[in-house]
């Protein structure tokens, strides 16, 4: 009996932690929701391919000033196998299993090699993270490729979508840096 017992409230638990974790979930998807635009649809048309698709796994979207801060919006915060597909009118990543995911190349602000997005972390550059403007908030999203020879072209396409007169850093400014330097430096000026 007091087995019994032990199963049952071990039971218990593991059902209220994994509550808690999709209840969690939930609300931050409910509360980017009324953050976050709507993401872009992808165009029926979005014309012929710059580069051979590119096979591999969607890893995920989060804001670009932290790579744990997932999106959960819809399906876009699940990962899943995948493609990736650059027009001349943006990337497109059509996702097994889950909707596809638009980026328009006016809203490409920058693209890198990472080891770490949406707490995933991979051994090297294995990532290829591209830095965009869904509305006023600065996005990354990434993808990991099967073909890790051809990540560095990719980065290098992606980043010519860009427009010119684009900021490529998503970083927000140091308390130091808003105010025109240190205590120390100001000092030292006068």
């Amino acid at each position: 009996m007091e087995r019994t017992l032990w199963v049952v409230g071990l039971v218990a638990l593991a059902a209220l932690v994994f509550f808690g974790m999709w209840r969690g979930w939930h609300n931050r998807a409910r509360r980017q929701a009324a953050e976050l635009p709507d993401f872009p649809a992808p165009p029926g048309e979005p014309g012929s391919e710059l580069r051979p698709a590119a096979t591999g796994m969607y890893v995920g979207t989060t804001r670009a000033t932290d790579w744990q801060d997932r999106i959960a919006v819809g399906d876009i915060g699940h990962r899943a196998n995948g493609s990736a597909h650059l027009h001349a009118t943006g990337l497109l990543i059509k996702r097994t299993g889950a909707s596809d995911l638009w980026i328009p190349a006016e809203s490409v602000v920058d693209c890198r090699l990472d080891h770490k997005l949406a707490n995933k972390v991979v051994p090297g550059a294995g990532l290829v993270v591209v830095t965009w403007r869904l509305g006023e908030v600065l996005l990354d999203t990434g993808f990991r490729g099967d073909d890790k020879d051809a990540q560095t072209e990719w980065v290098e396409a992606i980043r010519a979508l860009a427009p010119a007169d684009e900021a490529v850093d998503p970083a927000p400014a140091r308390p130091e840096e808003s105010t025109g330097g240190s205590a120390e430096s100001r000092q030292e000026e006068k």
